[in-house]
C-alpha cells in the first residue's frame, strides 16, 4: 500500500509533467534546467525556481533523490541553465549535508513556499556556473 509521501509524489509529479511544465517551459522568463537523460542521453528541460548567488545557482529539489532531473545530475552532472533568457552551463552538485528548510528562506518566496507546501524529501543544490 502507498503512503502518504509516495502519493503526494505521484500526484505532484503527474500534475507538473503533463500541465504546469508545459505551460512553464513556455515563458520567457521562467528559469529552466536542462540535463542529460540518464537512460535516452537526450536533452531534458525542467521549469525550477531559485536564486543566483555570485556564480553559483542554488534551489532545492522538492522530491529529493526521487526527481528525474536529480536522478539525471547523479549520471552527468554537467547542465545548462536558462537565467532570465540567457542559457549558462555549470556544473551541478547535490547537496544533502545543507539544511534544505534554512535554504529556501534564503531563495525567492512564492517558490520556497510552493516547495514547501508540496515537498516530501527536500534536496539542496547548487549549480557552479562555468565562467564565461
Amino acid at each position: 500500500m502507498a503512503n502518504r509521501s509516495d502519493i503526494q509524489h505521484r500526484v505532484v509529479t503527474t500534475f507538473q509533467r503533463h500541465l504546469g511544465n508545459p505551460i512553464l517551459r513556455r515563458l520567457p522568463d521562467q528559469t529552466l534546467l536542462e540535463t542529460t537523460g540518464r537512460k535516452s542521453g537526450e536533452p531534458r528541460i525542467t521549469p525550477i525556481g531559485g536564486r543566483r548567488i555570485g556564480d553559483s545557482f542554488w534551489l532545492v529539489s522538492e522530491f529529493g533523490e526521487r526527481s528525474q532531473y536529480v536522478r539525471n545530475i547523479k549520471a552527468d552532472n554537467r547542465v545548462r541553465l536558462r537565467l532570465r533568457g540567457r542559457w549558462y552551463t555549470g556544473t551541478a552538485r547535490l547537496l544533502p549535508e545543507d539544511d534544505a528548510l534554512a535554504r529556501l528562506k534564503q531563495l525567492p518566496r512564492y517558490n520556497s513556499a510552493v516547495v514547501r507546501a508540496f515537498g516530501t524529501d527536500l534536496l539542496t543544490v547548487r549549480i557552479d556556473l562555468d565562467p564565461r
